[in-house]
């Protein structure tokens, strides 16, 4: 009986093998992830961690849901009427109280909206919506507002946050799953759960170390690490192949962490260009702006890295799998091919993401009088830019490292379990013999039972 060689998968390892190869996987792996817990746990700030310190609503208000009934506010203006605090008596639309000249400049952009959630639930009411959301809401929108009593006076206490966008970001996200699960099954599964531990790092350890005021760039290794180990190895499982993807990670978050650190410094980038970037140095004094935008220049190159890694490996062990022959250099010439390929798509990729991110940004630029050079070595272009030349430089020296460990371990993986020189060499497993056969050449079979043998047909592959 003969046995062909599939594509994809590793080789069948005997006991003594398979162990050996588990040591080095263990003595890979385990110094990694011991890094990571260690640094999640140093870095986690366990006071004066800032999150929540800030308030979102005045004192005195609250949170409201409304759903807009009408764009003309002149039905419902007078609702509050003759109230002077809370909702003491009960307001209805026509009854006395005329507004002033500054109250109709501020009921202006105002719509009525019935309260659904909140304060004067059933009320129908006037709601102020800043100019810039007024043109986007539409009669049947919902939107959160803020309730203040105190502008109960002015004829509109409540005050447009933002749209309710609950339902279809909630429909969206449920079509992603159901996406994923249907066309990956099992793995669309388990990388979800993987994205879910990445962000349960970045979230809550990631943050809220950085609001501590802790070394920015430290803080993005370690959950860089923490945030891999959980992604690939929850979503590929543990082997030499997720592995492989790993460490080819890691050597191209390294180089990216090093360049930005040199760009920051070289280039003269403080990473405060931008107004949230001022705003945070207000709210967290001291904070390293600069080193802030090399944590966010590496973390912005970490999906993309460890995307083109998996893949770059998964294609080094199907090729080995299609042709079992191949020694380490030419395996990994063959899989740059597919590597180039990797490159060339990458470098477009990060450069097209980054410039709809801050499409806003290069308009207004390009609508000041100055060359299209000085415009792209300003200030926050200039930070867009070298993120995309930094993280692009981290995918590209990142693929070559992948193949590299990748065709040593796959061949040195498929030496130990008796391919060699092109050959199928049987090698025993749990008391019976199996045959490695390569693509054009032929394996032998035997088995032993109870002392008696036979022999097997020899067949080419």
């Amino acid at each position: 009986m003969s046995h062909a060689h599939g594509h994809g998968h590793a080789p069948e390892l005997a006991p003594q093998q398979a162990k050996r190869v588990r040591v080095l996987l263990a003595a890979i792996v385990v110094p990694l992830v011991l890094v990571a817990l260690i640094g999640l746990v140093a870095i986690y700030p366990s006071t004066n961690t800032k999150m929540g310190s800030r308030a979102f609503l005045s004192q005195g208000s609250s949170l409201a849901r409304l759903e807009v009934t009408s764009l003309d506010v002149t039905g419902c203006q007078g609702v509050f009427g003759g109230m002077q605090s809370g909702y003491g008596t009960t307001g209805s639309a026509g009854s006395s109280g005329a507004t002033s000249s500054a109250d109709s400049s501020l009921l202006k952009d105002a719509v009525c909206a019935k309260v659904i959630k909140g304060k004067g639930k059933g009320l129908v009411v006037p709601i102020h919506v800043p100019t810039e959301s007024r043109k986007f809401v539409s009669v049947g929108d919902q939107v959160n507002a803020m309730y203040t009593p105190a502008a109960i006076s002015a004829g509109t206490p409540f005050i447009f946050i933002d749209f309710e966008r609950a339902q279809p970001v909630g429909i969206l996200a449920l079509v992603y799953l159901v996406v994923v699960v249907a066309v990956a099954g099992r793995k669309g599964v388990l990388s979800i759960l993987g994205l879910a531990a990445a962000l349960a790092v970045l979230v809550g350890v990631m943050i809220p170390a950085l609001l501590a005021g802790t070394n920015p760039v430290v803080v993005v290794c370690v959950c860089a690490l923490a945030m891999l180990i959980l992604a690939l190895y929850l979503a590929h499982g543990i082997s030499v192949r997720t592995t492989t993807a790993l460490l080819g990670t890691v050597a191209g978050l390294v180089v990216t962490v090093i360049l930005a650190q040199l760009s920051a410094i070289y280039a003269h980038l403080n990473g405060a260009s931008s107004e949230d970037a001022i705003a945070l140095t207000t709210s967290v004094p001291g904070i390293n702006m600069s080193a802030l935008l090399v944590c966010g220049m590496v973390l912005a190159g970490l999906g993309v890295l460890n995307d083109v890694t998996i893949t770059q490996a998964s294609a080094v062990w199907e090729l080995h799998g299609a042709n079992p022959t191949m020694g380490t250099w030419k395996l990994a010439r063959v899989a740059m091919r597919i590597g180039r390929d990797h490159i060339a798509s990458t470098v477009y990729t990060l450069a097209f993401a980054y410039a709809g991110s801050a499409l806003p940004l290069i308009m207004v630029a390009a609508l000041i009088d100055r060359s299209v050079w000085a415009t792209i070595l300003s200030g926050e272009i200039a930070e867009e830019v070298v993120r995309t030349l930094v993280s692009s430089i981290g995918l590209v020296l990142a693929i070559p490292a992948t193949t590299l460990i990748a065709a040593f371990l796959s061949v040195r993986t498929a030496d130990k379990a008796g391919i060699a020189n092109g050959a199928g060499v049987p090698t025993e497993s749990s008391g019976a013999n199996t045959v490695n056969a390569g693509s054009s050449h032929r394996g032998s079979h035997r088995a032993d039972n109870g002392g008696a043998s036979g022999a097997g047909a020899s067949a080419g592959a």
